[in-house]
């Protein structure tokens, strides 16, 4: 009798270059570590926005993918420029992946601070269709 192959698991990390994305980042690691799951990193953009602070350049990726491979856990970088906001491209990546979980960094904010601000911590929580880990730095 022949045994199917075990499909991976796959979990999402929505980062940003941060110590909530660092934060994140070190939980993501684990809990791939402990399902036995590949992880997926999502660092996007939008087309928009002439500079943004959480895009990881070359020598942040390079230091990202330095800790990835330390890891030992299978991993794939994704990084590019959307039309869409940073929450739909990690949520889109989850579905694309049917992800077990999504991990994401979160901040505390007022709530006049999420009304004027949006939040895409908070459209990924109440937006994804799987469990969502969310990391305090």
């Amino acid at each position: 009798m022949r045994i199917p192959d075990k499909k991976l698991r796959t979990v999402v990390l929505g980062y940003v270059l941060s110590p909530l994305g660092h934060a994140a980042l070190e939980a993501a690691i684990t809990e791939c570590a402990r399902r036995d799951a590949k992880l997926l990193v999502i660092n996007s953009t939008r087309a928009d926005r002439t500079v943004d602070k959480n895009y990881a350049f070359s020598d942040d990726l390079a230091t990202l993918h330095s800790i990835l491979q330390e890891s030992g856990v299978t991993y794939e970088v994704r990084q590019f420029v959307s039309e869409q906001l940073a929450s739909d491209d990690v949520i889109e990546a989850a579905d694309e992946v049917d992800a077990e979980l999504i991990v994401i960094g979160v901040r505390r904010r007022s709530p006049v601070g999420k009304m004027l601000m949006g939040s895409d911590s908070q459209r990924i929580l109440l937006q994804a269709d799987c469990n969502v880990l969310a990391v305090k730095a």
